[in-house]
């Protein structure tokens, strides 16, 4: 990493499940997932505090899967479940490459992971760890987006690092319409208003009301996680 101040001290990633496909259409790409942990391990080594929550969409998103055959709370736990498996394979090759980690979850499973609770997670960022946080909020109706957030504004951290397919905020769907708008920077009310889908609104609003700023870049180059961190201009930020 540039022999230079980081922007950010302390970061909540989200890693959305898809990304961590590669260009498959689900399950998990460990060539991906290496490139990802490598750029989190410079991270660790420049003294940079991370929290990770990833989703679980590679495997099983709630209400998309579960519509009309599942129950919606028991579609949702299972995505719960779905994030748990993510979280333990990047937690593995973390600890291959000889990163310190923990793995905490919202739904308590011992056997596998530490529950989560606020200040212990804190106390391992402190020490260089970097903790992964599972399982969403643990409730229903909640995108790991929200978790996300949630967990960003209970350890205190700087800034939300939301790493997507997509490289920033458009005005419009890219994939779908090439002349779509790129927004460098943007605020939760226009996100809201405009409803642009950067997240869900509920962890939209939850970002906007602890000001806490968001960026969003694309994970297909995970030398953005440190260029974000660093302040260089990547993706779109949110404030």
């Amino acid at each position: 990493m540039e022999k230079r101040e980081p922007k950010y001290k302390r970061v909540l990633l989200k890693v959305s499940g898809e990304a961590l496909t590669g260009s498959g259409k689900s399950g998990l790409d460990f060539t991906v997932i290496k490139s990802v942990c490598l750029t989190l391990k410079r991270c660790v080594e420049a003294g940079i505090q991370i929290g990770v929550v990833v989703g679980g969409g590679n495997f099983w998103r709630g209400v998309k899967d579960g519509e009309g055959m599942v129950e919606r709370v028991r579609a949702d736990h299972m995505g719960m479940m779905a994030t748990v498996i993510n979280c333990l394979a990047i937690a593995d090759v973390l600890e291959q490459m000889d990163v310190p980690v923990r793995v905490q979850t919202a739904i308590e499973m011992r056997a596998v992971a530490e529950p989560y609770i606020r200040s212990r997670a804190i106390r391992h960022l402190e020490k260089g760890r970097i903790v992964i946080f599972g399982c969403g909020t643990g409730s229903p109706f909640f995108s790991t987006d929200t978790a996300a957030v949630l967990r960003a504004a209970e350890i205190r951290a700087d800034a939300i690092l939301l790493a997507k397919n997509v490289d920033g905020v458009y005005d419009s769907d890219p994939n779908i319409f090439p002349d779509a708008k790129k927004f460098e920077m943007i605020t939760y009310n226009d996100v809201l208003t405009k409803r642009l889908g950067v997240m869900d609104s509920t962890a939209t609003s939850l970002s906007m009301d602890n000001q806490i700023p968001l960026i969003l870049f694309g994970l297909d180059d995970p030398e953005n996680i440190i260029k974000v961190i660093m302040g260089d201009k990547v993706g779109t930020t949110v404030f």
